[in-house]
């Protein structure tokens, strides 16, 4: 999980995004982990899902790994069904919505968060 976070922090440092990127770790996700209002060993939930939808609980864990888990379980239904949406509740700040779409088109999809 921290290897997926990292990514997606320093991705936004390297788009110059730096209000999403590694400036936010103490201030933001260490900052609530400590709160206890971050939980990052959380387990992800499928609450419903069909071939093409799914709608999964993040249980308060950390946005940085359930946004990517999100976006490739979307993937992986639009490659295989034509279209793919994946919603989550309880989740946290996932960082620049911008990776989520170039998850998406480095795969040959479209995507938006």
């Amino acid at each position: 999980r921290a290897a997926v976070c990292a990514d997606v922090l320093v991705e936004s440092d390297r788009r110059g995004i730096d209000s999403h990127g590694i400036g936010r770790l103490k201030p933001i996700y260490c900052d609530r982990m400590d709160a206890g209002i971050l939980k990052p060993d959380m387990p992800i939930d499928v609450v419903k899902e069909t071939d093409t939808t799914a709608l999964l609980d993040g249980n308060l864990g950390i946005g940085l790994y359930i946004g990517p888990y999100c976006m490739q379980m979307a993937i992986d239904k639009a490659k295989k069904h034509g279209v793919g949406f994946v919603v989550v509740r309880n989740s946290t700040h996932y960082g620049i919505a911008g990776y989520y779409a170039t998850m998406a088109t480095q795969q040959g999809c479209i995507g938006w968060t």
